[in-house]
């Protein structure tokens, strides 16, 4: 398997066989991400559409020398779904079949019992409904997309110690709702 750079480079070449390899190895990936950010499907395949659009004309441009393809992929994907000028639609809430825990290897799965799918229901409603924007994006990005705390900071445009900061937060937020919902 080719890593990134050689893709990237080859990409830099317009060569048609590393952008279809780029693009069937980050694709459904993207997407996941994008529906989980927005309400529907099909706007989140335009989305990535959109991605590899703009992906393509920094190529053609000469204009991108990045080291992180995965990263860069995934700003564009987040500045095109939190761009409101572009998309006006509500964010979706996250569905827990779109929800896999990370195994730490870049997939995603795990199969959930009963007791473990009535924690994660409630996690799930807990971020979509007390979590603000840049908190939500940030422990989608870290939590299930597996980024680093600086890849994220990248991708949403903040300084690592302010995404640090996020973080933190959310996972207050989310403790205190938790601990609400198990004392209730």
């Amino acid at each position: 398997m080719e890593t990134d750079l050689s893709l990237l480079d080859a990409a830099r070449k317009l060569d048609q066989k590393a952008l279809v390899a780029i693009f069937d190895r980050y694709a459904v990936d993207l997407y996941n991400y994008a529906l989980r950010l927005r309400s529907d499907p099909l706007k989140a395949d335009n989305v990535v559409g959109e991605v590899f659009s703009i992906f393509l004309g920094q190529l053609a441009a000469g204009k991108e020398s990045l080291l992180n393809l995965r990263s860069h992929l995934y700003k564009i994907t987040y500045h095109l779904t939190v761009d409101g000028s572009r998309f006006s639609e509500r964010e979706a809430a996250l569905e827990l079949a779109d929800f896999e825990l990370n195994s730490g290897d870049g997939h995603y799965s795990m199969s959930l019992n009963s007791e473990n799918k009535k924690i994660m229901e409630t996690l799930i409603l807990a971020i979509n409904n007390h979590l603000t924007a840049d908190q939500r994006h940030v422990i989608i990005l870290h939590f299930m997309e597996g980024f680093s705390l600086l890849e994220t900071a990248e991708i949403v445009g903040k300084e690592a110690s302010n995404v640090k900061a996020i973080q933190s937060r959310a996972i207050a937020k989310l403790c205190k709702v938790m601990n609400r919902t198990v004392s209730a």
